[in-house]
């Protein structure tokens, strides 16, 4: 008999909630590799899967399917079903009569970086997209997760909420499943509170020279700054994986964070020599580094995972996902990432500013910022930032880099237009309000709502600032804080020399890795790989280089042998004389009472 219409939408919408379950087990795990079980609703006859071919947060295919391996399909009593590959990350299933397939197939993980996914004999810290498929169009299904662990592992945890069985975990759609990592070993998990909220710091790889409990308070420290600004906490639960491996760098997440860090950085706590001139943060990993790195990924929960351009949702998992906004959602996320810090009481004012400063001196010296607008290198994430070669810093920016600038000045001049009622933090919780969850801000509607902060028109800086490659003007900024650049010092004797050449000693050999536009060394026609063999005749060894240009006058012209591709030619260098511009910021010795006032507000807890 025929069910009524209403029959066959309760059938639908039920079936439509049946969970996507995947059993994950690490038979050999020192062979790096992973199986994973998948039961799918089938539904009709024919069935689609597919794998992401990038992960959130990362704005580069990553073709995840590449890593997968000895793919099966069967029904719930173990007949074999035939597929084909209908596409570089699809399978399509022929045969279905169940309502239910059988998936499997392992997956090889030796990628440990925060994009990746890892297993070996001592953990497995695992990444959504490159492991879990799902049917096409069942995005919004539940999804549950269950790891068999071996023997010697005893601990796993993730961002998603615990299932009924052990080391199992549940995530409500697709989009959760894929922005929730998953560890599973030993590590030592670190269990904080703040305002009622579990935070676990997961530090796998933590020795002698780091301190874990006292990590875990200064973590505890940047989370209740964090909930102060934005005004409370949106999760219940937020997960910090620690990878104490020697990687470096940070991914975001949903209720949790994958940060990479050296397994010596947080005992070391030692300032940065301040050497004159130099503007960037610490030389090696360090307690500053990390703490840093700790706080640019976890306001990324505000900032991007719940507060997002319009055009990152929904995501389409296998097709890059454009946005210009990346400046706002990593470069403002950078600005904010020290500015914490500070404001949690875990750096001084001078290494706050050293901060700042080497973000302004990264900006100043890329001759790229001369040719890309940083809308422009946010559209571009996708072929630029990701896969630079020898020649992008002529013709690109960081979005991060030129986008933490740009939020420093904004939020200049917010403060400065309301007489310091108001600052970017009170635009970016507005925005929150306004375009948080579901919801997105377009690029025009975030400068609406600034202009509106300030009670101020602030067009003509943002399309400066963001559309433009015009230089971005600090007279402000400096003048509202009461700070200055640090003049450079007076030098004795014959200026530096400025060849525009950087080099490195490759096995003896003094190889060119990088030419700057508008240098000598670029006009003069040298090439990156060639090797540089002698100067005026004199063998020069790549450890002599390039102090031995200080033989020389700024205006000299000089014979440099090379080699390139094993033929040996000269080429005339003229050299030039060196004129640095200082980026270090530091507050002005005669700086008024109003602007030490303004520095202080802007830089300690509100």
């Amino acid at each position: 008999m025929r069910l009524p219409a209403i029959a066959l939408l309760l059938i639908s919408a039920a079936f439509a909630q049946e969970p996507v379950r995947y059993t994950v087990r690490f038979p050999a795990p020192h062979t790096h590799y992973l199986e994973v079980s998948a039961s799918i609703p089938a539904g009709k006859p024919d069935v689609e899967i597919f794998m992401a071919v990038w992960t959130p947060g990362s704005y580069l295919v990553r073709e995840y399917a590449r890593n997968v391996e000895a793919f099966q399909a069967r029904d719930p009593q173990g007949r074999e079903l035939t597929w084909e590959k209908s596409r570089k990350n699809r399978w399509l299933i022929h045969g279905a009569t169940s309502p239910r397939i059988e998936v499997s197939y392992r997956v090889y993980a030796r990628e440990l970086s925060v994009q990746g996914n890892f297993v070996d004999a001592s953990f497995a810290m695992l990444n959504g997209a490159p492991n879990f498929m799902t049917l096409v169009g069942a995005e919004k299904r539940p999804y549950e997760v269950t790891l068999l662990l071996p023997g010697a592992w005893k601990k796993s945890i993730s961002g998603m909420p615990e299932g009924s069985a052990p080391h199992t975990y549940r995530a409500a759609d697709f989009d959760q499943l894929l922005d929730s990592p998953i560890y599973a070993g030993n590590a030592p998990i670190h269990e904080f509170e703040v305002e009622g909220r579990k935070h676990y710091l997961v530090n796998e790889g933590e020795g002698p020279t780091w301190d874990g409990p006292a990590s875990a308070r200064d973590v505890a420290k940047i989370v209740a700054e964090y909930s102060r600004q934005w005004g409370g906490l949106p999760y219940e639960k937020y997960v910090f994986f620690n990878m104490l491996t020697g990687g470096g760098g940070g991914l975001e997440h949903q209720n949790s964070t994958w940060l990479g860090a050296s397994p010596w950085a947080y005992g070391n706590n030692q300032e940065t020599p301040d050497t004159p001139g130099a503007a960037a943060g610490p030389r090696r990993p360090s307690r500053q580094s990390w703490l840093g790195l700790v706080s640019h990924e976890y306001i990324h929960l505000w900032n991007v995972k719940r507060l997002r351009p319009a055009e990152l949702g929904p995501f389409d998992y296998e097709n890059e996902n454009y946005t210009r906004s990346l400046w706002l959602a990593e470069g403002v996320t950078s600005y904010y990432g020290p500015l914490a810090v500070r404001r949690a009481g875990l750096s001084s004012q001078t290494q706050f500013l050293r901060s700042l400063s080497g973000g302004i001196a990264q900006l100043q010296t890329t001759p790229g910022r001369l040719v890309t607008p940083v809308e422009s290198a946010s559209y571009n994430a996708w072929i630029g930032l990701y896969r630079p070669n020898e020649n992008t810093p002529n013709v690109y920016i960081s979005y991060y880099t030129k986008g933490s600038v740009v939020g420093l000045l904004l939020d200049a001049k917010i403060r400065k237009a309301t007489a310091g009622a108001k600052s970017l933090d009170d635009a970016m919780r507005l925005a929150y309000q306004r375009y948080g969850g579901a919801k997105g801000y377009t690029p025009q509607q975030f400068r609406d709502l600034c202009n509106e902060v300030a009670g101020a028109d602030f067009s003509a800086f943002f399309h400066n600032a963001l559309e433009t490659t015009e230089e971005l003007d600090y007279t402000e900024m400096l003048d509202y804080y009461g700070l200055r650049f640090r003049p450079e010092p007076a030098r004795s004797g014959e200026p530096r020399l400025l060849t525009g050449i950087t080099a490195a000693n490759s096995t003896g050999r003094n190889v060119i890795t990088g030419l700057r536009r508008g240098t000598p060394a670029y006009d003069a026609g040298f090439n990156v790989d060639d090797e540089i063999i002698a100067v005026n005749g004199y063998r020069v060894r790549a450890e002599q280089w390039p102090s031995h240009l200080e033989n020389y006058k700024p205006g000299a012209t000089v014979q440099v042998l090379i080699a390139r591709r094993d033929k040996l030619m000269t080429i005339p260098l003229t050299l030039a004389a060196d004129q640095p511009q200082s980026w270090t910021l530091e507050p002005k010795p005669d700086a008024t009472a109003e602007q030490k006032a303004h520095l202080a507000a802007w830089t300690r807890a509100q």
